[in-house]
Protein backbone atom coordinates (compact mmCIF):
# COMPACT_ATOMS: atom_id res chain seq x y z
CA UNK A 1 0.00 0.00 0.00
CA UNK A 2 2.66 2.22 0.94
CA UNK A 3 4.76 2.16 -2.19
CA UNK A 4 1.58 2.56 -3.99
CA UNK A 5 0.47 5.68 -2.47
CA UNK A 6 4.10 7.20 -2.40
CA UNK A 7 4.64 6.62 -6.27
CA UNK A 8 0.73 7.26 -7.42
CA UNK A 9 -0.55 10.43 -4.65
CA UNK A 10 2.22 12.00 -2.75
CA UNK A 11 4.79 12.53 -5.56
CA UNK A 12 2.47 13.24 -8.21
CA UNK A 13 -0.75 13.82 -7.62
CA UNK A 14 -1.01 15.48 -4.16
CA UNK A 15 1.91 17.92 -5.27
CA UNK A 16 -0.66 19.24 -8.00
CA UNK A 17 -3.27 19.30 -5.41
CA UNK A 18 -0.75 21.32 -3.36
CA UNK A 19 0.08 23.57 -5.51
CA UNK A 20 -3.45 24.87 -6.49
CA UNK A 21 -4.19 24.69 -3.03
CA UNK A 22 -1.67 26.83 -1.25
CA UNK A 23 -1.47 29.74 -4.29
CA UNK A 24 -4.94 30.40 -3.58
CA UNK A 25 -4.70 30.62 0.13
CA UNK A 26 -1.45 32.41 -0.05
CA UNK A 27 -3.57 35.37 -1.93
CA UNK A 28 -5.02 36.31 1.35
CA UNK A 29 -3.34 37.01 5.23
CA UNK A 30 -6.94 35.86 6.53
CA UNK A 31 -6.62 32.04 7.69
CA UNK A 32 -9.38 29.83 4.77
CA UNK A 33 -9.64 27.61 7.64
CA UNK A 34 -11.18 30.23 9.92
CA UNK A 35 -13.65 31.61 7.13
CA UNK A 36 -15.10 27.91 6.98
CA UNK A 37 -15.13 27.29 11.01
CA UNK A 38 -17.24 30.26 10.65
CA UNK A 39 -19.20 29.81 7.82
CA UNK A 40 -20.21 26.37 7.91
CA UNK A 41 -21.57 26.52 10.92
CA UNK A 42 -23.43 29.31 10.04
CA UNK A 43 -25.16 28.01 7.19
CA UNK A 44 -25.59 24.55 8.85
CA UNK A 45 -27.65 26.74 11.46
CA UNK A 46 -29.32 28.84 9.15
CA UNK A 47 -31.01 26.24 6.76
CA UNK A 48 -32.04 24.42 10.29
CA UNK A 49 -33.72 26.99 11.17
CA UNK A 50 -35.55 27.05 7.60
CA UNK A 51 -36.06 23.89 7.63
CA UNK A 52 -37.77 24.46 11.02
CA UNK A 53 -40.44 27.66 9.85
CA UNK A 54 -41.55 24.99 6.70
CA UNK A 55 -41.51 21.59 7.73
CA UNK A 56 -41.61 22.08 11.93
CA UNK A 57 -38.67 21.55 14.48
CA UNK A 58 -39.39 17.48 14.26
CA UNK A 59 -38.65 17.60 10.23
CA UNK A 60 -36.17 20.21 10.70
CA UNK A 61 -33.88 18.09 13.27
CA UNK A 62 -34.43 15.21 11.15
CA UNK A 63 -33.05 16.79 7.85
CA UNK A 64 -30.30 18.51 10.26
CA UNK A 65 -29.05 14.98 11.25
CA UNK A 66 -28.71 13.84 7.78
CA UNK A 67 -27.81 16.99 6.57
CA UNK A 68 -24.53 16.61 9.38
CA UNK A 69 -24.07 12.87 8.34
CA UNK A 70 -23.37 14.34 4.65
CA UNK A 71 -21.22 16.76 5.39
CA UNK A 72 -19.18 15.38 7.70
CA UNK A 73 -19.18 12.58 5.05
CA UNK A 74 -18.12 14.98 2.37
CA UNK A 75 -15.60 16.85 4.78
CA UNK A 76 -13.86 13.34 5.14
CA UNK A 77 -13.41 12.47 1.66
CA UNK A 78 -11.68 15.97 1.16
CA UNK A 79 -9.23 15.51 3.61
CA UNK A 80 -8.46 11.68 2.58
CA UNK A 81 -7.94 13.09 -0.93
CA UNK A 82 -6.32 16.92 -0.34
CA UNK A 83 -4.16 15.19 2.68
CA UNK A 84 -5.11 12.37 4.47
CA UNK A 85 -3.32 9.64 2.10
CA UNK A 86 0.33 11.22 3.05
CA UNK A 87 0.15 9.03 6.35
CA UNK A 88 0.37 5.90 4.43
CA UNK A 89 3.52 6.98 2.24
CA UNK A 90 6.98 5.72 2.51
CA UNK A 91 8.94 7.18 5.64
CA UNK A 92 12.18 8.19 5.60
CA UNK A 93 13.64 6.03 7.15
CA UNK A 94 13.54 3.83 4.04
CA UNK A 95 14.96 6.84 1.89
CA UNK A 96 17.78 7.56 3.46
CA UNK A 97 20.50 5.32 4.63
CA UNK A 98 19.44 5.13 7.75
CA UNK A 99 20.72 2.33 10.65
CA UNK A 100 19.16 2.14 13.43
CA UNK A 101 22.18 0.41 14.98
CA UNK A 102 23.82 3.99 14.72
CA UNK A 103 21.51 5.37 17.38
CA UNK A 104 23.54 4.71 20.38
CA UNK A 105 24.30 7.60 24.19
CA UNK A 106 27.52 7.85 22.06
CA UNK A 107 26.58 8.97 18.98
CA UNK A 108 23.23 11.31 20.65
CA UNK A 109 25.81 12.68 22.96
CA UNK A 110 28.08 13.85 20.36
CA UNK A 111 25.31 15.72 18.14
CA UNK A 112 24.08 17.12 21.14
CA UNK A 113 27.45 18.59 21.57
CA UNK A 114 27.70 19.93 18.37
CA UNK A 115 24.07 21.57 18.35
CA UNK A 116 25.35 23.46 21.31
CA UNK A 117 28.55 24.93 19.69
CA UNK A 118 26.14 25.62 16.85
CA UNK A 119 23.57 27.38 18.72
CA UNK A 120 26.78 29.19 20.36
CA UNK A 121 28.30 30.50 16.95
CA UNK A 122 25.04 31.33 15.85
CA UNK A 123 23.34 33.10 18.21
CA UNK A 124 24.75 36.74 17.70
CA UNK A 125 24.33 37.09 14.40
CA UNK A 126 20.59 35.17 14.68
CA UNK A 127 19.14 37.94 16.80
CA UNK A 128 20.30 40.28 14.47
CA UNK A 129 17.93 39.08 11.83
CA UNK A 130 14.65 39.08 11.58
CA UNK A 131 11.95 38.32 8.88
CA UNK A 132 8.61 39.71 8.87
CA UNK A 133 5.72 37.66 10.53
CA UNK A 134 3.60 37.42 7.89
CA UNK A 135 5.81 36.71 4.76
CA UNK A 136 7.57 33.85 3.30
CA UNK A 137 11.19 34.54 4.29
CA UNK A 138 13.07 33.92 0.64
CA UNK A 139 16.14 32.31 2.00
CA UNK A 140 14.14 29.95 3.77
CA UNK A 141 12.11 29.23 0.92
CA UNK A 142 15.37 28.38 -1.14
CA UNK A 143 16.85 26.25 1.55
CA UNK A 144 13.73 24.55 2.38
CA UNK A 145 13.57 23.21 -1.96
CA UNK A 146 17.22 22.43 -1.72
CA UNK A 147 16.58 20.17 1.57
CA UNK A 148 13.84 18.11 -0.65
CA UNK A 149 15.76 18.23 -3.22
CA UNK A 150 18.66 16.53 -1.30
CA UNK A 151 16.19 13.91 -0.13
CA UNK A 152 14.79 12.89 -3.17
CA UNK A 153 11.52 14.50 -3.06
CA UNK A 154 9.96 16.86 -5.30
CA UNK A 155 10.82 20.67 -5.07
CA UNK A 156 7.63 22.21 -6.73
CA UNK A 157 6.39 23.09 -3.62
CA UNK A 158 4.54 25.80 -3.26
CA UNK A 159 5.11 27.28 0.26
CA UNK A 160 2.60 28.49 2.60
CA UNK A 161 2.44 32.07 3.80
CA UNK A 162 2.62 32.22 7.82
CA UNK A 163 -0.59 33.09 9.17
CA UNK A 164 -2.30 34.34 12.47
CA UNK A 165 -5.52 32.09 13.19
CA UNK A 166 -8.78 32.67 14.90
CA UNK A 167 -7.03 29.19 17.06
CA UNK A 168 -3.84 30.90 18.42
CA UNK A 169 -5.77 30.92 21.74
CA UNK A 170 -6.33 27.61 21.81
CA UNK A 171 -2.88 26.84 20.43
CA UNK A 172 -0.93 29.65 22.80
CA UNK A 173 -3.36 27.29 25.96
CA UNK A 174 -2.39 23.90 24.28
CA UNK A 175 1.48 24.65 23.87
CA UNK A 176 0.90 24.57 19.76
CA UNK A 177 3.44 26.43 17.89
CA UNK A 178 2.17 25.74 14.50
CA UNK A 179 -0.60 23.97 12.41
CA UNK A 180 -0.66 22.98 8.72
CA UNK A 181 -4.68 23.70 7.61
CA UNK A 182 -5.12 19.89 5.81
CA UNK A 183 -8.21 21.27 3.60
CA UNK A 184 -6.65 24.31 2.38
CA UNK A 185 -3.03 23.79 2.98
CA UNK A 186 -2.15 26.80 4.49
CA UNK A 187 0.66 27.41 7.50
CA UNK A 188 -1.06 28.96 10.61
CA UNK A 189 1.54 29.95 13.43
CA UNK A 190 0.91 30.47 16.73
CA UNK A 191 1.03 33.90 17.95
CA UNK A 192 3.70 33.38 20.92
CA UNK A 193 6.14 31.89 19.44
CA UNK A 194 9.20 33.46 19.39
CA UNK A 195 11.36 34.94 16.82
CA UNK A 196 14.35 32.59 16.94
CA UNK A 197 11.56 29.68 17.01
CA UNK A 198 9.85 30.85 14.20
CA UNK A 199 12.11 29.55 11.29
CA UNK A 200 12.23 26.08 12.30
CA UNK A 201 8.23 26.37 13.01
CA UNK A 202 7.91 27.80 9.27
CA UNK A 203 9.74 24.63 7.82
CA UNK A 204 8.24 22.18 9.86
CA UNK A 205 5.07 23.22 8.72
CA UNK A 206 6.13 23.16 5.56
CA UNK A 207 7.20 19.83 5.70
CA UNK A 208 4.00 18.73 5.71
CA UNK A 209 2.41 20.89 3.09
CA UNK A 210 5.37 18.86 0.89
CA UNK A 211 3.53 15.72 2.13
CA UNK A 212 5.54 14.64 4.81
CA UNK A 213 3.12 13.73 7.17
CA UNK A 214 4.91 11.67 10.07
CA UNK A 215 5.85 14.21 12.72
CA UNK A 216 9.29 13.02 13.07
CA UNK A 217 9.62 13.28 9.92
CA UNK A 218 8.60 16.50 9.54
CA UNK A 219 11.02 17.71 12.15
CA UNK A 220 13.96 16.07 10.02
CA UNK A 221 13.01 18.29 7.34
CA UNK A 222 12.48 21.28 9.48
CA UNK A 223 15.69 20.73 10.62
CA UNK A 224 17.25 20.10 7.03
CA UNK A 225 15.99 23.22 5.85
CA UNK A 226 16.92 25.45 8.61
CA UNK A 227 20.92 24.87 8.72
CA UNK A 228 20.91 25.57 4.38
CA UNK A 229 19.47 28.57 5.35
CA UNK A 230 20.75 32.18 6.85
CA UNK A 231 22.43 32.66 10.26
CA UNK A 232 19.14 33.37 11.58
CA UNK A 233 17.46 30.07 10.34
CA UNK A 234 20.41 27.64 11.35
CA UNK A 235 20.14 29.02 14.55
CA UNK A 236 16.67 28.17 15.18
CA UNK A 237 17.48 24.51 13.64
CA UNK A 238 20.10 23.84 15.98
CA UNK A 239 18.68 25.46 19.07
CA UNK A 240 15.61 22.99 18.26
CA UNK A 241 17.55 20.18 17.80
CA UNK A 242 19.43 20.38 21.00
CA UNK A 243 15.95 20.46 22.64
CA UNK A 244 15.01 17.34 21.39
CA UNK A 245 18.69 15.84 21.68
CA UNK A 246 19.37 16.97 25.37
CA UNK A 247 15.75 16.06 26.16
CA UNK A 248 16.93 12.55 25.21
CA UNK A 249 20.14 12.04 27.21
CA UNK A 250 20.29 10.44 30.83
CA UNK A 251 20.94 13.41 33.69
CA UNK A 252 24.73 13.60 33.82
CA UNK A 253 24.98 13.68 30.22
CA UNK A 254 22.37 16.54 29.68
CA UNK A 255 23.95 18.58 32.72
CA UNK A 256 27.36 18.03 30.83
CA UNK A 257 26.24 19.14 27.22
CA UNK A 258 23.97 22.11 28.78
CA UNK A 259 27.28 23.32 30.48
CA UNK A 260 28.53 23.95 27.13
CA UNK A 261 25.95 26.62 26.41
CA UNK A 262 26.65 29.42 26.32
CA UNK A 263 24.69 33.20 28.06
CA UNK A 264 23.04 33.60 24.58
CA UNK A 265 21.24 30.13 24.02
CA UNK A 266 21.06 29.56 27.51
CA UNK A 267 18.87 32.80 27.85
CA UNK A 268 16.35 31.82 24.51
CA UNK A 269 16.08 27.94 26.26
CA UNK A 270 14.57 30.34 29.66
CA UNK A 271 12.35 32.61 27.34
CA UNK A 272 10.76 29.13 25.79
CA UNK A 273 10.08 27.96 29.50
CA UNK A 274 8.56 31.03 29.96
CA UNK A 275 6.61 31.63 27.55
CA UNK A 276 5.00 27.76 28.06
CA UNK A 277 4.69 28.45 31.73
CA UNK A 278 3.18 31.51 31.19
CA UNK A 279 0.94 30.68 28.61
CA UNK A 280 -0.10 26.51 28.77
CA UNK A 281 -2.39 25.46 30.46
CA UNK A 282 -1.21 21.79 32.05
CA UNK A 283 -4.65 20.47 31.80
CA UNK A 284 -5.56 21.36 28.27
CA UNK A 285 -2.35 20.57 26.36
CA UNK A 286 -2.30 17.03 28.12
CA UNK A 287 -5.90 16.90 26.84
CA UNK A 288 -5.01 17.98 22.89
CA UNK A 289 -2.06 16.06 23.15
CA UNK A 290 -4.18 13.16 23.90
CA UNK A 291 -6.27 13.37 21.30
CA UNK A 292 -3.51 14.46 18.51
CA UNK A 293 -2.06 11.34 19.98
CA UNK A 294 -5.64 9.05 19.20
CA UNK A 295 -5.80 11.08 15.83
CA UNK A 296 -2.25 9.49 14.67
CA UNK A 297 -2.60 6.75 15.35
CA UNK A 298 -5.90 6.64 13.76
CA UNK A 299 -4.15 7.66 10.84
CA UNK A 300 -1.65 4.43 11.25
CA UNK A 301 1.28 6.60 12.83
CA UNK A 302 1.78 3.82 15.34
CA UNK A 303 4.09 5.94 18.06
CA UNK A 304 0.91 8.78 18.32
CA UNK A 305 2.55 12.03 18.84
CA UNK A 306 5.76 10.45 20.50
CA UNK A 307 6.74 10.24 16.59
CA UNK A 308 7.79 14.08 17.35
CA UNK A 309 11.44 12.55 19.22
CA UNK A 310 11.59 10.53 16.10
CA UNK A 311 13.73 13.40 14.82
CA UNK A 312 16.31 12.18 17.09
CA UNK A 313 16.50 8.68 15.92
CA UNK A 314 16.99 10.05 12.41
CA UNK A 315 19.97 12.39 12.81
CA UNK A 316 21.70 9.78 14.79
CA UNK A 317 20.95 6.95 12.68
CA UNK A 318 21.48 8.56 9.47
CA UNK A 319 24.68 8.49 7.21
CA UNK A 320 25.63 12.46 6.16
CA UNK A 321 28.03 13.65 3.89
CA UNK A 322 29.45 17.45 3.87
CA UNK A 323 27.53 20.47 5.24
CA UNK A 324 24.65 17.97 6.49
CA UNK A 325 23.83 16.13 3.37
CA UNK A 326 21.64 13.02 4.24
CA UNK A 327 23.02 10.42 1.94
CA UNK A 328 20.24 8.18 -0.38
CA UNK A 329 19.95 4.53 -0.51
Amino acid sequence: MRPLVEGLYSLHLYIAIQAVLTRASNLTSIAWLDVALLVVPAAFLVLTISDARRRGWTRALLRAVRRALVWSIIVALTFVIVWGLNYQRVPLTERLRYDGARVTAVAVRSIAGTAAEESNRLHDAAHALRSPDDAVDPTLASAFSRALGDLGLPTAIVVGRPKATLLDSYFRRAGVSGMTDPIFLETLVASDVLPFERPFVVAHEWSHLAGIADEGDANFVGWLTCVRGSAADRYSGWLFLYGELAGSLGRDDRAAIAAKLEPGPREDLRAIRERNARNVNPRLSAAGWRVYDSYLKANRVESGAASYAHVVRLVAGTSFSADWRPELR
